[in-house]
């Protein structure tokens, strides 16, 4: 372990504003709040966030305040989730001067603008004046992902190209103090864009490359691409890889058919994880209890279980095992 005080590590997915399951399941993890602060710590272990600890929940300020002070005493440890890496892009005004910011919003010209405010309206209602500074501030010292040498974790989808993108070109695993590292993150066709993008939100798929027609996603709007299952190392065609969950419709409005088991080549399969070094990821709105394959493999696991939309807030105790056991998941009493 990276920490040799430390005997285990408490791997806990995305939270979303809810603070009251976040301390119920500290509490059931045997961590224990200071009192003069909002830090929960146990003797012997750490926690580590997945990111994702803002937008739609209800108590977003509260989870802010219980993971910074976690982080900053040494009790828990986090990497970066999509939606910090947003609420940064929303913050920043580019060009300096222009009114326009790297994440749209505001702007009549920007299709995607009142959709982004849409996302981002529970935290700018919640979080205000000298809190929001604060947690922006704190946002951009978080690293992109930790590699503790027993295991790994990154918010979507560990991918050592991506990794060698953001060491090569910024220098570290923290590399939104800088705004010039931010702008090339949130531009569109920049190296950086694209490994960022894989880090937080995952690899995706061609469908239509593949001979498939476009899908209406949840909101209605057309989509030819698909989430890889980069964890499955059994994936081979097309039907094993991409992840096409949901109730999704063909552009027409018929159900999506069942994509065809065609082999995949070296290109799209570049992406799947080894087995070797334990990886832990959020992102993907799990459901249920943890499934082989779809939620955890011997060497990757999952612990995003939709706490914000009914689900159970989940963690993984991980003690130093070099393959995932599902019965060291943990959850939330609800």
């Amino acid at each position: 372990m990276a920490d040799a005080t430390v005997q285990g590590y408490d791997i806990i997915g995305d939270v979303h504003g809810c603070a009251t399951q976040l301390e119920a399941l500290l509490s059931e993890l045997g961590y224990h709040k200071r009192s003069s602060t909002s830090e929960y710590r146990h003797p012997e272990r750490q926690v580590i966030f997945v990111g994702d600890l803002i937008d739609r929940g209800d108590e977003q300020l509260r989870v802010l305040e219980i993971a910074k002070d976690m982080v900053d005493a040494g009790s828990a440890r986090i990497v970066m989730g999509n939606h910090e890496f947003n609420a940064l892009a929303y913050d920043t005004e580019w060009p300096l001067g222009s009114g326009k910011y790297l994440r749209a919003h505001d702007d009549p010209d920007d299709p995607w603008s009142a959709k982004n405010t849409k996302q981002h309206a529970a935290f700018l209602a919640q979080v205000t004046g000298a809190d929001r500074r604060r947690f922006l501030d704190w946002f951009a010292t978080i690293p992109l992902w930790l590699d503790l040498g027993g295991l790994r974790v990154v918010h979507a989808c560990w991918h050592p190209q991506s990794i060698s993108v953001v060491e090569e070109q910024c220098g570290s695993s923290t590399p939104f103090h800088e705004l010039d590292h931010l702008v090339a993150a949130a531009t569109e066709g920049a190296p950086l864009y694209q490994a960022v993008e894989t880090l937080l939100k995952g690899p995706e798929i061609s469908l239509v490359a593949h001979g498939q027609g476009r899908y209406l996603d949840k909101d209605g709007i057309p989509r030819g691409n698909a989430r890889m299952r980069w964890w499955n190392s059994e994936a081979v065609t097309l039907r094993d890889f991409a992840e096409m969950g949901g109730n999704f419709t063909t552009e027409a409005g018929a159900p999506y058919p069942p994509l065809p088991e065609r082999d995949l080549s070296g290109t799209d399969l570049s992406y799947v994880y080894p087995p070797g070094v334990p990886v832990f990821y959020g992102h993907y709105w799990r459901q249920g209890s943890p499934e082989h394959l779809h939620d955890w493999t011997d060497y990757t696991a999952c612990v995003d279980f939709s706490a914000v939309k009914g689900g159970a807030l989940t963690a993984y105790r991980w003690s130093g095992e070099d393959r995932i056991r599902p019965q060291h998941y943990v959850r939330a009493a609800r």
